[in-house]
């Protein structure tokens, strides 16, 4: 992850850009440290900032109305209809015979959910080779593809919405209950980090303000992370509300401490 630094989050971000020879609206800002004055030089702390290309603003709403578009298709018909539509040839059968995916064991349901993420890839314009991790938690599909951007979308935007049907895909196929993430490049571990600040800070404004704060739509391992991370604090509580893909978290105050 290429980090830039400065006196302040704009020095640095100009520094950033510099070297990148890209302007501001061609590259997604993260901010890491906002740096610190400190006090007749003692204490002095550099802001740091990230900062990578990303698809045109173009190429990127495009791609975002198409994969809504899939989404959209799948809340209006059911994802039933829309899991048969993504069947593929058994290798067993004879030429052309289609097999539904549905009630598939746990082996035969990740390689169906391989083929149907290397579709949408494919239909994105951004076709991926998908590569399997297992962890003790989740199914991990990691798309590897020549163009990241596309796949990963403005703010993630696209990656979730097939983070979204990847998750309702394999509870209808899969006859067991399956967790799997979809991971682009690093970008879930790069999701992380910023999602644990994002935790603290939100937790810093909840006690400060004692209001609760509602956060932006997440998939649901997110949301665990946030609830996780902040579980152990005494005086602040979590829960999510709305409905998948739009379902949210709220980080509130505990009432017997304000």
């Amino acid at each position: 992850m290429p980090v830039y630094e400065g006196n302040t989050i704009e020095e640095a971000t100009a520094n950033g850009l510099r070297v990148l020879q890209l302007k501001k609206d061609a590259v997604e800002i993260t901010i890491l440290s906002e740096g610190k004055k400190g006090f007749l030089g003692f204490g002095k702390k550099a802001a740091q900032v990230s900062i990578e290309p990303t698809v045109s603003e173009q190429v990127s709403e495009a791609v975002e109305e198409t994969i809504e578009d899939i989404v959209a298709v799948d809340e209006e018909i059911g994802m039933k209809e829309a899991v048969k539509q993504a069947v593929v040839s058994d290798s067993t059968s004879t030429a052309g015979q289609e097999k539904s995916l549905e009630e598939l064991t746990d082996e035969e349901a990740i390689t169906e959910l391989a083929l149907y993420l290397t579709t949408i890839s494919k239909e994105l314009n951004a076709p991926a080779l998908v590569r399997l991790e297992r962890t003790a938690d989740n199914m991990i599909f990691h798309l590897d593809t020549e163009k990241p951007g596309i796949l990963i979308g403005k703010h993630g935007k696209v990656l979730n919405a097939m983070q979204y049907l990847a998750q309702v895909f394999i509870h209808r196929a899969a006859a067991n209950k399956l967790s799997v993430v979809v991971n682009v490049g690093d970008y879930r571990e790069k999701r992380q980090a910023i999602l644990k600040r994002l935790a603290e800070r939100t937790a810093e404004k909840v006690k400060r303000t004692g209001q609760p704060v509602f956060l932006e739509p997440m998939p649901a391992f997110e949301r665990k992370q946030i609830h996780f991370t902040l579980s152990k604090d005494e005086y602040i509580k979590t829960h999510s509300e709305g409905d998948e893909p739009y379902r949210y978290l709220v980080v509130e105050p505990v009432k017997k401490y304000y």
